[in-house]
């Protein structure tokens, strides 16, 4: 049985706990949280399970071989990196840490120390998700053209840190996903409606070397719930709504064909032939991107095998998240980004 242990039970917490403990083959031994409040709602819900305000009773106890950490951001590098240094493999909660150089160093540790570190994003774990990486690898889209996103919803508002940080983690990881390369930059605008600075709209914008673009509206400040993502290519296009119960993708024959006549009025004539063809909704398993992580996770580390989202992906998601912070703190300036060519990929 691989024991698990979970640090931090207050928004996401009860989710992975409860996904957790119904893994087969896993056991979870141990939640920690550092307010008396929290660890009673946790006691009554896993009476099984010991509850503790004490961090090092995770790190020290032999049945425990990994530790989820789902805290606020600013705590994600040393509840890590003492997990690692107690020999627990570590599931970290998006975004994997508060800054880039905490977020190299946690990845050097894992490697020299040869743990597991894996970072939370939920949404390459979706059945639609999935999908869509499979149509776009066996060339059904054709050409990528763009990926354009909407996330919005009224609150959390987080004192620690912007929509930014909270939402496009999300954005950023499905796109690097999908395409699997880097984008050579990011602009990023946005605004605050509170009194304490932090920016609660976003607009972020990445570009890549091919002319590819992926485009993020991002808003704790909306009536609605949205989180509806475009993803455009030359043959086929698809929508992606996520609040759809059933229904979630729906792939379009749509697009156009530009027509370029040669000769030397070849600019004048050059027109645009619209093509709009069937819509197609594939049947998607319901099954909870979290239980399905889960399962991941306790396979990767009973055999010992790579995870989808291993720390370097989350480190290439901090790189282009300091790099928007960058652009938003001088006004939506373009910032070229320096980061390797392609993803790490699980064997």
């Amino acid at each position: 049985m691989i024991g698990i242990g979970l640090v931090g039970y207050g928004y996401w917490g009860p989710n992975v706990a409860r996904n957790f403990r119904q893994v087969p083959g896993s056991r979870l031994v141990a939640i920690c949280d550092q307010s008396p409040g929290r660890c009673e709602v946790a006691s009554r819900a896993f009476h099984h399970c010991q509850v503790t305000s004490r961090y090092q009773d995770l790190l020290e106890n032999p049945a425990i071989h990994a530790i989820i950490v789902t805290t606020p951001v600013g705590t994600h590098y040393e509840l890590a990196r003492l997990a690692i240094l107690a020999g627990k493999d570590v599931l970290v909660e998006k975004p994997m840490t508060k800054t880039v150089a905490e977020g190299e160093a946690l990845v050097q540790l894992a490697a020299e120390k040869r743990r597991i570190l894996a970072v939370d994003h939920t949404f390459l774990f979706t059945e639609a998700v999935r999908k869509i990486k499979e149509l776009i690898d066996q060339g059904e889209l054709g050409e990528l053209l763009y990926i354009d996103s909407v996330r919005t919803n009224l609150g959390l508002f987080h004192p620690d840190h912007n929509v930014i940080y909270d939402l496009a983690p999300h954005e950023i990881s499905i796109v690097l996903h999908l395409v699997e390369r880097d984008p050579i930059s990011v602009q990023a605008h946005g605004v605050c409606h509170t009194s304490n600075g932090v920016e609660n709209l976003a607009y972020v914008h990445l570009e890549f070397e091919d002319d590819f673009v992926a485009h993020f509206h991002l808003n704790w400040l909306a009536p609605v719930k949205i989180r509806q993502t475009i993803v455009a290519g030359s043959r086929k296009m698809i929508v992606y709504d996520d609040m759809e119960r059933s229904d979630k993708l729906k792939i379009y024959n749509k697009g156009i064909t530009i027509q370029t006549p040669t000769g030397v009025d070849a600019r004048c004539q050059a027109g645009i032939n619209y093509r709009s063809g069937d819509m197609l909704a594939p049947h998607l398993e319901n099954q909870e991107a979290l239980a399905v992580e889960a399962a991941h996770f306790v396979e990767c580390v009973r055999d010992r095998t790579p995870p989808l989202v291993p720390g370097e992906d989350g480190l290439r998601v901090l790189r282009i998240l300091e790099a928007a912070q960058r652009s938003l703190d001088s006004n939506g300036q373009r910032v070229p980004l320096q980061t390797p060519n392609r993803l790490s990929k699980a064997a």
